[in-house]
């Protein structure tokens, strides 16, 4: 199930197991995230609405197609369960952690928050690594 060297099977189970693992990852840490963010239970659900979960799956899955695209661009090596790890890694360094750091600093959130959802990042990437490192492209 590969076109253009892309394997959308492993790019879709890649999406699939790390909304999972975000879904997860954040009912852990509720409390503590509800406090880095400022806000109360009850106010998050008097505003509750599809669109953002709906968003951040589409957000993953182009996640999951650009990290594929990338591990292929690496060639032969990136395409393994190291390379997915590495590959995943250094994307989440380069560009996630570095785009949170500036945008949270400008918008004045707590530090706290960061750290929490750049370790949900740092798991997404790092599951779809893994799965699209296996699955190959």
């Amino acid at each position: 199930m590969a076109f253009a060297g892309i394997n959308y099977l492993a790019v879709v189970v890649a999406m699939i197991a790390s909304y999972v693992f975000g879904s997860l990852y954040y009912m852990a840490l509720s409390k503590p995230w509800m406090a880095a963010v400022g806000k109360a239970e009850a106010e998050l659900k008097a505003n509750m609405s599809a669109v953002p979960f709906v968003t951040a799956a589409i957000a993953q899955l182009v996640m999951a197609f650009m990290l594929a695209g990338m591990m292929g661009h690496l060639g032969a090596e990136a395409v393994s369960l190291y390379g997915g790890l590495t590959t995943a890694f250094w994307v989440w360094i380069g560009f996630v952690l570095t785009t949170l750091v500036v945008n949270h600093g400008f918008q004045g959130a707590k530090r706290m928050l960061t750290v929490i959802d750049g370790g949900h990042w740092l798991g997404v990437l790092l599951i779809q690594g893994v799965v699209i490192g296996l699955f190959g492209i």
